[in-house]
């Protein structure tokens, strides 16, 4: 299933769903983050997904991270709130989706790393080569909030 994300795009198709969702700033001893190609756009992003009815966000990331990494990590902050109805996600299958994501550090406690159906590689990134990778800005927005390390988290 393909997916095209507008943002602030007058031409872009009406939302049919809202969908809470967490992703994750993972590190390694290095600094540098793990990001994710996604097979649905092929853009890098934060490793992260939907929220489902029997967890809360942080457990959300957690999973989300193991599913598409193979990696087991500890939440260590909250980067920040992402809620712009700006931003609009559109699938294939029909679902229109505008989504509530929440950004948390995390540092990994275990696990291997491995690519998922999501995904066609996984990388540790230097923070120097952010800006060279293909990535919607709203990926790359989370990103900057967390290197900022700001003591409140990013609410938006």
């Amino acid at each position: 299933m393909a997916r095209t994300e507008y943002y602030d795009d007058p031409n872009a198709p009406e939302p049919n769903s809202m969908v809470v969702a967490a992703s994750a700033v993972v590190t390694n001893d290095e600094g540098h983050i793990l990001l994710q190609r996604r097979r649905d756009n092929d853009l890098w992003a934060l490793p992260g997904g939907a929220m489902e009815m029997n967890e809360s966000l942080p457990q959300a990331a957690i999973r989300e991270v193991k599913e598409e990494t193979g990696l087991d990590i500890e939440i260590t902050g909250l980067v920040g709130t992402y809620t712009d109805p700006r931003h609009i996600i559109a699938y294939t299958d029909g679902e229109i989706r505008r989504q509530f994501n929440i950004c948390f550090r995390a540092h990994i406690t275990g696990g291997q790393l491995e690519i998922s159906d999501e995904s066609t590689e996984l990388r540790f990134v230097a923070v120097s080569e952010l800006d060279n990778l293909p990535m919607h800005h709203t990926q790359l927005l989370r990103l900057k909030h967390a290197l900022l390390r700001q003591e409140q988290p990013h609410l938006g």
